[in-house]
């Protein structure tokens, strides 16, 4: 069963700043680094350091499938959700067998997944991709809301985002603590590359505290 439902949720900042109705440029950029050898996989290799083997994982914002993809290669049981169901054909067509689902990520809930067969909460929910300052303005917390609700009890976050941005990084943290998450780690890069104030990418990892 396939879901559309994005109709009440306000337009995000990528609809409005980056494509509108055009993300040929996105597709055919990530398929140029795909052709160039490029590593796209930094990213799932750092979510799949974060979970049990076989772990229940949530791609939020997958675009076009890579991250997905890559941690259901590695052995995971993983979901890509995304609003934009032109990306999600995309990543249906280069990545088959994988689970893609058209679903905003502020009416994403536990009824959503269950229709599509996943029961259960998640190991490890990601946002990679800048997905956090692509969200509609104002949704953030919501969005984080939503995804403490579908992460198991003690499962992690994971999200990164460029920090020149309307989104900040004390926003981030703000958000983080009204929802309920305690922050665990905080790097400059998906490799590792130790936080520094300014730094120009910030990567973070959240827990969702044992019930």
């Amino acid at each position: 069963m396939a879901h559309h439902r994005h109709g009440t949720a306000p337009p995000t900042r990528w609809e409005e700043t980056v494509t509108g109705d055009d993300w040929d440029f996105y597709v055919a950029r990530f398929d140029g680094l795909v052709a160039n050898g490029d590593d796209l996989e930094g990213e799932a290799r750092f979510i799949d350091a974060l979970a049990p083997r076989g772990a229940r994982i949530l791609d939020g914002g997958a675009g076009t499938g890579r991250v997905a993809a890559a941690l259901t290669r590695m052995g995971h049981l993983a979901i890509g959700v995304d609003r934009d169901a032109g990306l999600l054909a995309h990543a249906r067509a280069n990545h088959p067998g994988v689970p893609y689902l058209t679903c905003d990520l502020l009416e994403l809930d536990a009824g959503v997944l269950a229709d599509e067969g996943f029961d259960g909460p998640f190991d490890v929910v990601a946002l990679p991709g800048n997905v956090l300052v692509y969200v509609a303005p104002g949704t953030e917390r919501e969005v984080l809301r939503a995804a403490y609700t579908l992460l198991a009890s003690g499962g992690r976050l994971a999200l990164g985002f460029a920090t020149d941005r309307e989104y900040a990084v004390g926003d981030l943290d703000a958000d983080l603590t009204a929802v309920g998450f305690v922050l665990e780690h905080r790097f400059a890069t998906w490799h590792l590359d130790p936080w520094v104030d300014g730094a120009p990418w910030q990567v973070s990892v959240a827990r969702r505290r044992p019930d």
